[in-house]
C-alpha cells in the first residue's frame, strides 16, 4: 500500500465530505460544513488540511489549526480532526498524518502540536500514547 500524504485541494471535496460526515458521526450542519471546506482553501483563515491518499482515493483526513499562543513567539498547531475511512483503519494511515504534521511542524518551527482525544477511545489512545506527552488537565467548555 502506498498512501501518499498531501495538503487538501479544491477537487477533493466530493471525497472529503463523506469523510467529513464520518468524523461527525453522521451528524452534517451544512453551515458548518460549508464554513469548514472555505476555511480549509483559505490560507489566511488558519484553518488547513492534510489527506491520505491511495490510488486517486482519499482515505483519510487531518484538520489543524495554527495560532499564536503565549509563552512562544511562533505559532502553535492544534490538530483537531484525524478520521480514516473504516474500510481503511488497522493500516497505519493514522499515524502517516499525525506523523507528517509533526514533521511540517519541526520544518516550520512550530512552538508545539496538541490535540485532544476522548479517553474511551481506545484507538486514538493506542495511536497517541507513543506521540505525544499526556497531561493530566481537565477540558473545560462553555457553550455560546
Amino acid at each position: 500500500m502506498t498512501v501518499k500524504i498531501r495538503a487538501i485541494a479544491e477537487n477533493d471535496f466530493p471525497e472529503w465530505l463523506p469523510l467529513w460526515d464520518g468524523n461527525n458521526l453522521g451528524q452534517r450542519d451544512q453551515l458548518v460544513t460549508t464554513k469548514t471546506w472555505g476555511r480549509l482553501l483559505d490560507e489566511k483563515s488558519g484553518v488547513f488540511g492534510i489527506v491520505a491518499e491511495e490510488k486517486g482515493k482519499l482515505l483519510g483526513l487531518t484538520h489543524f489549526v495554527l495560532h499564536p499562543t503565549t509563552g512562544a513567539v511562533n505559532d502553535a498547531c492544534y490538530m483537531q480532526d484525524v478520521f480514516v475511512d473504516p474500510n481503511s483503519r488497522g493500516k497505519g494511515i493514522a499515524h502517516k498524518m499525525v506523523q507528517h504534521l509533526a514533521q511540517l511542524g519541526r520544518k516550520e518551527k512550530w512552538a508545539r502540536m496538541y490535540w485532544m482525544a476522548e479517553s474511551d477511545n481506545v484507538a486514538a489512545q493506542a495511536l497517541y500514547k507513543n506521540i505525544g506527552h499526556k497531561l493530566n488537565f481537565t477540558f473545560h467548555v462553555m457553550p455560546f
